[in-house]
């Protein structure tokens, strides 16, 4: 087993108990509130939390926080950037930009000039750049036309081929059952297995901004 977790708690969160094998997708859904960026972030060792996370046999607490976060990836919702153009963030060879639906030339631009889903996908191959052992995706294509969305599935089906364990944030059902081995929910603070109904529309973006998809001039 990839990634274990036993009793974790925090705050409202918990607690929690999962287990992600390697090469395995598991979606999580859930409503708003309901904690699901709270999980991820404790998983990421970004928020202090109660419990025992060990990954590969290996507990967190023996591991660094930069060493834990290269082996354990998180794409948040609203990836951040510290730089002002995209190339200070990552070096994308033009192959992994065009399965993405991305130009090569957008490497060049300005970070404050890319759409909301140009920044996902760049996000995305920026954390899968340091060659995860576990992917944590929230919401990944929350900002993605249905092209632009499967390209993204496509690329992280891809890197499970090669035993990344994903755990994929989604309020989409169908793309749960595309993308997962396993759906579970978070209720209360609480994991229980199978889908429901969420809040808001399926892969919508909250600011009610289009869906994004068109490759970059």
């Amino acid at each position: 087993m990839t990634l274990e977790v036993r009793g974790l708690s925090r705050g409202p969160l918990g607690p929690v108990d999962l287990a992600l094998a390697a090469g395995s997708c598991t979606a999580l859904q859930g409503p708003s509130g309901a904690g699901k960026t709270l999980l991820l972030r404790a998983l990421a060792d970004l928020d202090p939390a109660q419990g025992t996370v060990t990954l590969a046999g290996e507990e967190r607490a023996a591991i660094d926080g930069p060493t834990w976060r290269r082996r354990v990836g998180y794409l948040p919702a609203e990836p951040g950037w510290w730089a002002d153009r995209v190339g200070a963030h990552l070096d994308a060879d033009a192959a992994s930009l065009a399965a993405l639906r991305l130009a090569p030339a957008l490497v060049e631009r300005p970070v404050a000039e890319l759409s909301t889903g140009e920044r996902q996908r760049l996000a995305l191959l920026r954390a899968l750049a340091t060659r995860p052992e576990v992917l944590l995706l929230d919401e990944p294509t929350s900002a993605l036309d249905e092209e632009a969305a499967r390209a993204v599935e496509a690329l992280v089906g891809a890197r499970r081929a090669h035993g990344l364990a994903v755990l994929w944030v989604t309020h989409d059902d169908a793309q749960a059952r595309r993308v997962a081995d396993r759906v579970l929910r978070l209720e209360a603070g609480r994991l229980v297995e199978g889908e429901g109904d969420d809040e808001g529309a399926p892969n919508a973006p909250d600011d009610g901004a289009p869906r994004d998809g068109a490759p970059a001039p």
